[in-house]
């Protein structure tokens, strides 16, 4: 298990305020957020390459320390993707994966090396120095730098913000069945929380320095507490109902039995499906998705 017991990182202002929380080595976490509100440090803390101001970090109960107090910043057993890359830039790019498979048999490091690379699709380049590949190569290159490590802990910071979303599907899916088998402790920030919904078990909302809310990726997305909550994970609707504040998704109304009335303004063919623009009787906008347009329907009920 991974703890943080109330940590605390001030600089010249509050990067993170009390933070405490418990992660468990069989599971994925998924960590959303405004921008400003401490992910990317969040991060760092966990892999032990920012110095603490308050609290402490502990993997398996084994204090971890800061970097002012290491010759060498970091651990192994925990690797961190960021915007960094952290590449050797004058090794060529299969240079870069191998020698993090030199403790293993000679015989594997060439496969190992071979299945990471055509993984990120960078076989290609294997030759190239890592300097000279583009951004979106790096990361990958990053991506399969870490996941050759075999670390106990990934952590990800933004890992796909220059990878396609059909490289981006391929990874995310490998990267859960390599945690269902390792076991080990998988958190990713994402700017886009729809990338975490079907691939983190859990969802740890950060706003304004603080945890303000831990929970089942199902619970935080259908029942988010606030609209700036809802937004990180896709789009959301917030209607006032006898004076109760509600919020919901695009896809949770029924037309059985309903008791809003809504005012059809127009649609929008998204390819997947059908968005659909209502008025509500307080001119309140809402959006509901379905597989047609919604024309005629002017009654819906709320499914919470």
């Amino acid at each position: 298990m991974l703890r943080l017991n109330k940590i605390s990182v001030i600089r010249e202002n509050v990067v993170l305020k009390e933070i405490s929380l418990d992660l468990h080595f069989d599971q994925i976490y998924g960590v959303i957020g405004k921008s400003g509100a401490g992910k990317t440090t969040l991060l760092k803390a966990m892999s032990g390459l920012v110095d603490l101001s308050e609290g402490e970090v502990l993997i398996d109960g084994e204090k971890l320390i800061g970097p002012s107090q290491r010759l060498v910043p970091g651990y192994d057993e925990i690797q961190l993707v960021n915007q960094d890359f952290a590449v050797e830039p004058y090794h060529t790019v299969y240079e870069n994966v191998k020698e993090k498979v030199l403790s293993r048999h000679p015989k594997d490091q060439l496969e190992l090396v071979e299945d990471y690379l055509e993984l990120v699709e960078l076989s290609d380049v294997r030759s190239r120095k890592a300097h000279i590949l583009s951004g979106g190569e790096q990361q990958r290159l990053a991506i399969a730098r870490a996941l050759a490590s075999e670390p106990k802990v990934l952590l990800l910071d933004e890992p796909f913000v220059h990878i396609d979303q059909r490289l981006r599907r391929k990874i995310l899916h490998y990267l859960k069945d390599l945690q269902k088998i390792r076991k080990m402790l998988l958190v990713m920030v994402s700017h886009d929380g729809s990338e975490l919904m079907g691939f983190a078990n859990e969802i740890i909302y950060l706003s304004k320095n603080k945890i303000l809310r831990q929970g089942l990726t199902s619970e935080v997305y259908y029942s988010p507490k606030t609209m700036e909550e809802g937004m990180l994970l896709g789009e959301v609707n917030e209607v006032d109902v006898d004076g109760e504040k509600i919020f919901f998704r695009p896809s949770q109304y029924s037309l059985d039995n309903p008791n809003i009335n809504v005012h059809y303004m127009g649609s929008e063919d998204t390819g997947l499906t059908i968005l659909n623009y209502f008025k509500l009787d307080t001119k309140t906008d809402i959006i509901l998705s379905s597989n047609k347009r919604m024309t005629k329907v002017n009654k819906i009920r709320i499914i919470r």
